[in-house]
Formats: structure tokens, C-alpha cells, sequence
């Protein structure tokens, strides 16, 4: 079990964070994803070490950013 967190800049409401945990659980090898509104703070839970990268572009695909890339 691996755990990655990151934080997401740019979510103001609950669509917010159910578009960034649709895109980010399509990940392959993600079992799970928490995603704080308040704080912009995202935890992934995978199987193996997930790419950053492919996280990344998860997120970047629901409109927003990881912040400090």
C-alpha cells in the first residue's frame, strides 16, 4: 500500500472535489482518493507508488492544478 499527497489549487466547491476524485480514481492502481475542499489537500491510496506525473495530468484534466508544478 502506497500513499502520495498533493495539493490542488483552484477548487471552490463540492463539484470541485468530485471532478478532481473522478479523474484522479481513474489512475490505474489507485484504490483510493480523499480529497479535502477546505484545504485543497489530496491523498492518494494505490496498490504500488503511483506516478506523480499521471496524477498530475488527472487533475490538470478536471481543470485545476497541483500546486508547486
Amino acid at each position: 500500500m502506497s500513499t502520495a499527497s498533493y495539493t490542488v489549487v483552484g477548487m471552490t466547491c463540492g463539484h470541485c472535489v468530485n471532478a478532481v476524485t473522478e479523474e484522479v480514481s481513474a489512475v490505474p492502481g489507485v484504490t483510493a482518493v480523499d480529497v479535502d475542499l477546505a484545504s485543497g489537500g489530496l491523498t492518494v491510496t494505490s496498490t504500488e507508488p503511483v506516478d506523480a506525473a499521471a496524477v498530475k495530468a488527472a487533475v490538470e484534466e478536471a481543470g485545476y492544478e497541483v500546486a508547486g508544478s
